[in-house]
């Protein structure tokens, strides 16, 4: 597995999730029990969403796509 994101937005990271699982690309968030407990309003700890290095450039642009949208472009 290879790290596509590392991020404290669980905004971004729940929509990211809900778009990688629509298409069928498994991903897993490390980091999560450990954001919480130290990361908190610092966000010191970031959880990372990982992928299989074979999902890795198409869950690429489903980040893209959702850096698109939080633009509003």
């Amino acid at each position: 597995m290879i790290e596509l994101i590392r991020t404290d937005d669980p905004v971004l990271l729940t929509w990211l999730q809900s778009r990688l699982d629509e298409e069928g690309i498994p991903s897993v968030v490390f980091d999560a029990y450990t954001s919480g407990l130290y990361g908190g309003a610092l966000g010191a700890v970031g959880r990372r969403v990982m992928v299989d290095d074979d999902d890795l450039s198409r869950a690429q642009l489903i980040l893209e796509e959702g850096h698109r949208l939080a633009n509003g472009r």
